[in-house]
């Protein structure tokens, strides 16, 4: 009897961290916004990765190298050798470990990401930098999250023109 006892309780562990790790992919933080669009353009300043959310829109720009690892992610082109977020992606999976959400907010003038990962059961959220964020959420597939106030700031702005080059 102690032994389905220990089973049992095992199992309804096991259960509520899956139950967790769900709860995560499926619902939005408190404050934030699930992002539906993200395009990679080229402005004069550089390239820069959009996103849309309800009827705003959020540039963030980013490095070259970035703005290639986001965009061969979303279009599904390889490069011919693993950049670091390709790299990452595989070595991550390797590990049978995921992103499971990542959230974007704007502290002053800088952008901040937070990634949210899954392994074993158990989830765990790591600082980083926005672009690393984004690119890492396109390559497994998964949500982005931007907090409501960085869109009212967003709606305020003017997004990139639309006569921007797409990469």
């Amino acid at each position: 009897m102690r032994h389905l006892l220990q089973l049992l309780i095992l199992l309804v562990g096991c259960l509520a961290a899956d139950a967790v790790q769900v709860q995560a992919q499926s619902l939005s933080p408190p404050g934030q916004v699930k992002v539906d669009d993200v395009k990679v353009v080229w402005s004069e300043a550089g390239p820069v990765v959009l996103l849309t959310a309800r009827d705003a829109v959020v540039p963030i720009f980013v490095d070259p190298t970035v703005a290639g690892s986001i965009h061969g992610a979303l279009t599904g082109e390889k490069s011919p050798r693993p950049l670091s977020h390709d790299l990452m992606h595989t070595i991550l999976q390797a590990y049978d470990m995921t992103v499971v959400r990542v959230g974007i907010s704007l502290k002053g003038q800088v952008y901040y990401g937070e990634l949210m990962m899954a392994a074993g059961g158990q989830t765990r959220v790591f600082d980083c930098r926005s672009s690393d964020g984004i690119a890492l959420a396109i390559h497994f597939g998964t949500p982005i999250f931007v907090e409501e106030a960085l869109l009212e700031k967003a709606r305020q702005g003017e997004p990139p023109q639309d006569s921007q080059i797409e990469l």
